[in-house]
């Protein structure tokens, strides 16, 4: 199929990774999935929750929120509406797939939070986030070992992140927004870059999708998956 963009079927957007985008925080990325943009950042604190108190583990959480403007109409801030349930749970998403990059037991009693911010959304703010988040999270981690904070280095192995669907009937990879919203089945896979598989979240929005389906969607995933690591590992050079 001709898509409206022009892509093939197992084409990315145009994927632009810039590092060190703002001053203070440890770790900062502008990630850019095409015309969607969101800024994460990575910031180091001290100590960890009462919960891992005492334990010498570390902690990676994450939040996630949309600029009241980076959508066609503007939306209130979450500060004032309240958080939705989506935030919710795309902010669980990001730490889980986070925390999965590092070895907890080795980072030490310091808890590292990262925050994207959508500056304009066009579809797949989430899997930007996990992909520009791991970036921002090498750079926080790097700096601890630079201050000689760290015994042992705790980074396990990159993770991203990209969203495959059924559009008209065809698999597709990484929708924008006019795909997205008119899916029949609209899936989120978050890979390491051992090929193994962290999460995948699917949901068929009209028409149930057949286990044939869902394998070519994965491998889609995957194949997205790999071209996003190599824009990390380039990022990181």
């Amino acid at each position: 199929m001709i898509r409206h963009s022009r892509r093939k079927e197992d084409e990315l957007r145009d994927i632009r990774i810039t590092r060190h985008y703002t001053k203070h925080a440890e770790g900062s990325v502008l990630i850019e999935y095409g015309e969607t943009k969101v800024l994460c950042t990575a910031s180091i604190t001290p100590g960890v929750p009462k919960f891992l108190k005492g334990t010498n583990q570390g902690w990676i959480t994450a939040e996630y929120g949309m600029l009241p403007r980076s959508t066609t109409e503007r939306m209130q801030r979450e500060s004032r509406a309240g958080t939705s349930g989506r935030t919710y749970e795309i902010q669980r998403l990001i730490g889980r797939s986070l925390r999965s990059a590092v070895d907890l037991n080795k980072l030490g009693e310091y808890t590292i939070a990262i925050d994207c911010d959508v500056l304009q959304a066009d579809g797949g703010t989430r899997t930007a986030s996990i992909t520009g988040g791991c970036v921002a999270l090498v750079d926080a981690l790097n700096t601890l070992k630079k201050q000689g904070a760290l015994r042992t280095d705790p980074f396990k192995y990159l993770i991203a992140a990209v969203s495959v669907g059924i559009y008209q009937g065809i698999p597709l990879l990484d929708l924008d927004y006019i795909e997205d919203s008119n899916a029949e089945t609209d899936m989120n896979v978050v890979m390491t870059e051992q090929g193994s598989f962290i999460e995948v979240q699917g949901t068929a929005e009209r028409t149930p999708f057949q286990s044939e389906d869902l394998q070519k969607m994965l491998a889609l995933g995957k194949e997205g998956i790999e071209m996003l690591l190599e824009k990390q590992r380039e990022a990181l050079r």
